[in-house]
């Protein structure tokens, strides 16, 4: 996966989900929503899947 899209935005979940309880959770939540937005438009479809994935995780910590 070489797609830097895909991996910034797994990269921004991955810092949203450790900051749990952190003052700047919602930022990197927002940014994260943000590249995953991006990366979806420029994705395959198995990254799409991924990210979809990850979307749901991000749900999940609002």
């Amino acid at each position: 996966m070489a797609n830097r899209l895909f991996r910034q935005a797994r990269q921004y979940v991955e810092m949203a989900k450790d900051a749990s309880g952190n003052g700047n959770q919602q930022e990197l939540i927002s940014k994260a929503k943000n590249a995953l937005s991006s990366a979806y438009a420029n994705s395959t479809f198995a990254e799409q899947q991924q990210l979809q994935e990850l979307q749901s995780e991000i749900d999940q910590l609002k």
